[in-house]
């Protein structure tokens, strides 16, 4: 991996490597009761990340109580849900909101958290240890996060992060408001008392006429980088215990794989289609003594092709961890037309089955999203 020129490649040559040195560990084993409350579900997350002294790099097992799937699906599905609760926030009670968000910001500017409580009860170590250990099993990485963020997250320095800050990388509205007002060729009385206001509560220095500039670029690194280093530290710490650190340190070209842009990960309607290997109508059917008619097949798959064209990203992303278990593409997704009520997931084998009893699109399109929803609570079959 360390020779190889194509990133996504040698990503894939380390996580072999990585996971092949060490088949032969006890399993990890994680159990989620997909019919539990949410903030039950969250615990469970929380308490197997936070264990100490663990080989992250072990085989990986997941089982979903209630639920007969097992195999790679569940695995995936588990480590979409992971991935998801690092994004939207796990339901947990640190104070008044139902949902505490690890992350901050707007899109491809968020930062950690400021909520002293997610550092002192180590939550952003967890974290990293999400990242790492769903990027090692193949998931896709954590989008959204701010370039400068990154670049400490991967072991930069704070002058190089520093460099590449911009006033969006402000969370806080307030603040960046206040900071923002630093770039204006002239304040006013009330504007610069409230950036001095800002300036003395953080201990630095207080704005006069020769330093708006140095001031504004000292003010994005201490509210974005010095008052984030603890929790940037933490997931640093958690990335390094999944034993992905050397492949950080040796491939900076990988950086942008394992946190991308917003932009770069947003699923296509073009991209799923053409990994689609759609049926044949002469050999698809698994019932030979009763095949599905060919019109019936042409009519279901179109259905298909009309449902993703026409679909919203996050739609496309309900399919898809309906479809193989995460929202991540796959290079091959099959589609298989059979004579059954409504839509199944073969998560493992990447196969959607569907009805081919279908005559109009409304009612496709109904029991389909019906089925998309179902994945909140299991498989059902897999």
């Amino acid at each position: 991996w360390e020779k190889e020129e194509d990133p996504k490649e040698a990503c894939q040559l380390f996580r072999q490597q990585l996971l092949e040195r060490n088949s032969k560990h006890h399993h990890l084993l994680l159990s989620i009761n997909m019919f539990d409350p949410e903030d039950d579900k969250d615990s469970s997350f929380i308490e197997f990340y936070k264990r100490n002294n663990i080989n992250w790099a072990a085989p990986f097992k997941c089982t979903l109580t209630g639920d007969a799937a097992v195999g790679e699906g569940v695995r995936r599905h588990v480590l979409s849900m992971a991935m998801q609760k690092l994004k939207t926030g796990f339901s947990i009670n640190l104070g008044s909101a139902s949902v505490t968000p690890l992350f901050e910001g707007e899109r491809d500017h968020q930062v950690p958290s400021a909520a002293g409580v997610l550092r002192e009860c180590k939550l952003f170590e967890m974290a990293g240890r999400i990242l790492g250990h769903n990027f090692i099993h193949g998931g896709s990485g954590f989008p959204g996060l701010s370039l400068a963020v990154v670049n400490m997250l991967t072991g930069g320095q704070i002058e190089t992060a520093a460099a590449g800050l911009t006033l969006e990388d402000v969370a806080d509205l307030d603040h960046r408001e206040t900071i923002g007002l630093l770039q204006k060729e002239e304040l006013t009385a009330e504007e610069i008392s409230r950036v001095t206001d800002l300036c003395l509560s953080w201990y630095l220095p207080t704005p006069n006429p020769t330093n708006h500039h140095w001031l504004f670029q000292l003010m994005l690194s201490k509210t974005v980088l010095h008052h984030g280093m603890q929790p940037i530290k933490q997931i640093r710490k958690g990335l390094k215990e999944t034993g992905i650190w050397p492949l950080l340190s040796a491939r900076p070209d990988v950086h942008s794989i394992l946190f991308p842009r917003e932009s770069s990960v947003e699923l296509s309607s073009q991209t799923i289609i053409e990994s689609i290997r759609w049926p044949q109508p002469t050999c698809d059917s698994d019932e030979e003594d009763d095949p599905v008619p060919v019109d019936n097949i042409s009519t279901v798959t179109g259905f298909l092709r009309k449902f993703i064209e026409e679909a919203s990203p996050d739609v496309l992303c309900d399919l898809m961890r309906f479809w193989v278990g995460w929202e991540q593409p796959m290079s091959k997704l099959y589609v298989k037309v059979v004579r059954s009520i409504y839509p199944v997931a073969h998560t493992c084998l990447y196969t959607l089955e569907l009805p081919g009893h279908y005559q109009t699109y409304t009612t496709f399109h109904q029991d389909l999203m019906m089925a998309l929803k179902s994945i909140i609570y299991g498989f059902g079959k897999v």
